[in-house]
């Protein structure tokens, strides 16, 4: 009995130790991670290394203030449709919406070019004036929609290529280094050659937010537009009844 507690304590004991030297092999630091890649890195990789940083802050702020841009804009088009149609008038209903809100700059564009109808802009029918001046105004509704996705777009096609070099240029100082030393062994070539392809897998990682942040906003700006869109061709039939009913009480 005694010598079978014996054998059960004995193979206790190993367990122990092969778990704990499993858990100090575990925890060793890695000598060729990203702080390697910084410390041993000269300056074209360090300011390499910068440029995807900022590359990815650039883009998740464009991420998240257009998303705040856009619901602002959907938040603005359910006021419009609840308080511009229920008023009095065009110009009243252009007051009753926020200052900010893309359909009173419409609405006032609209009204505008009703009361610019004169001279040698008289010449033009009214039908095609007010139209052209509301197109204008949803044209410059669009255009800042579409402010700062160009920067998603210039990240996710440039970063990886960005991201390549650092990697091109990582490899070709260590094969410097390894010529200068005259060791080839596989602890010389494999670390300075894993750091540098640390920088591809950089590259990837943000351009691919980059890129599905950029197909996402632009959906989300097409749906937007639809509503910017509806509410123009409503403007400008309620524009051309206004003037229609004008000029028959004269």
């Amino acid at each position: 009995m005694l010598k079978h507690t014996l054998t059960r304590t004995a193979a206790s004991a190993t367990l122990l130790t092969l778990s704990a030297s499993t858990w100090a092999e575990d925890v060793v630091e890695n000598p060729y991670g990203l702080s390697a890649l910084w410390a041993q890195g000269d300056i074209v990789a360090k300011a390499t290394l910068l440029i995807l940083v900022l590359m990815s802050m650039g883009s998740w702020y464009v991420i998240f203030t257009k998303l705040l841009a856009q619901n602002r804009v959907m938040r603005y088009a359910q006021t419009a449709q609840d308080k511009f149609w229920n008023a009095g008038d065009v110009r009243q209903g252009a007051q009753d919406l926020e200052a900010d809100s893309p359909f009173r700059f419409i609405a006032e564009k609209g009204l505008e070019s009703a009361g610019k109808h004169t001279g040698l802009l008289g010449n033009i029918n009214f039908n095609d004036w007010v139209t052209l001046s509301i197109q204008r105004a949803m044209n410059q509704v669009q255009s800042r929609m579409q402010d700062g996705l160009a920067v998603l777009a210039t990240v996710g096609s440039t970063a990886p290529f960005v991201g390549l070099f650092g990697t091109v240029w990582g490899i070709y100082n260590a094969l410097v280094k390894i010529g200068m030393s005259g060791q080839a062994s596989i602890d010389k070539v494999a670390g300075p050659v894993g750091e540098s392809l640390i920088m591809t897998a950089i590259g990837l990682a943000v351009a691919v937010p980059a890129v599905l942040g950029y197909n996402w906003l632009v959906r989300r700006n097409k749906v937007a537009m639809e509503e910017v869109h509806a509410f123009g061709a409503d403007l400008h039939a309620v524009l051309l009844g206004a003037a229609a009913s004008g000029s028959a009480k004269q």
